[in-house]
């Protein structure tokens, strides 16, 4: 829908678009989750504009050989969920993780600006190599809580995504180039392509690069043309098209 609004076109509501999903069968929920336990506080940080605030993970590619694993290393960005850097390995490594790491600052040009890199408790994570190169970066460390699998929710989602991709080799890839081959086809489409729902439905290169406010201002411009032109079709306010504003990493909860 929000595809069809940026071209000018509307067809129904959400309700209706929601409504058709359901009766496809194509509204459940995939996966299982465990109940949440109670834990300490993590540490919280706000992000308010593009490379203030970014989160990095290293998750496994199957391949085609039992047993052997490729490991995609993702950098993103929690203000626009764009995947700012990234690459595809044969191994964990904290020498690897850094050079990424700087390559990625050099891409973003954010070299002497306050930064918070949050990741888990890895071994790459923590690496005395990694550290000292978040250090000489001026780089500001945050790790989630041991054992805990939820305080690193934006590149958890990012990774969910990409397995859930229609075109995931569920046989697993060929060979490494075979993978940074499909990595960055899929890169390509998330940054450029793909309408985050928690982005009110802009891409994240779009939030990256400050657009999403004029595409939001447009897209209730259309909205409130069709309400106008057929008010008997609403029933109340249009769709909410204001921008996101500042995104939080592991926020305080207020207070009952």
């Amino acid at each position: 829908m929000p595809t069809l609004l940026d071209k000018g076109q509307y067809i129904a509501s959400e309700a209706s678009f929601y409504r058709v999903l359901k009766a496809a069968g194509q509204l459940n929920r995939r996966g299982r989750q465990r109940s949440r336990k109670k834990r300490s506080k993590p540490t919280s940080y706000t992000a308010t504009a593009p490379n203030q605030v970014y989160t990095w993970d290293i998750t496994y590619l199957p391949s085609g050989v039992r047993g052997q694993h490729y490991y995609l290393y993702a950098i993103e960005d929690i203000y626009s969920r764009k995947i700012v850097g990234y690459d595809v390995y044969d191994r964990e490594c904290g020498e690897l993780a850094s050079q990424l790491l700087q390559r990625t600052l050099m891409r973003e040009q954010c070299f002497n600006q306050a930064l918070v890199l949050h990741s888990d408790n890895g071994a790459p994570m923590k690496s005395l190599t990694f550290k000292a190169k978040m250090e000489e970066l001026g780089i500001t460390s945050s790790y989630s809580r041991p054992r805990v699998s939820d305080d690193n929710p934006y590149v958890e989602s990012l990774f969910r995504t990409l397995k859930y991709a229609p075109s995931w080799p569920s046989k697993g890839f060929k060979s490494l180039a075979t993978s940074r081959f499909w990595v960055e086809s899929f890169v390509i489409w998330y940054n450029t392509k793909h309408k985050h729902s928690r982005l009110n439905y802009v891409t994240p290169s779009e939030r990256h690069g400050g657009k999403d406010t004029e595409i939001l201002r447009k897209r209730a411009k259309v909205l409130m043309a069709h309400r106008q032109a057929k008010p008997e079709r609403w029933s109340g306010k249009i769709r909410n098209c204001e921008p996101v504003g500042e995104v939080h990493l592991n926020p305080e909860k207020e207070a009952a």
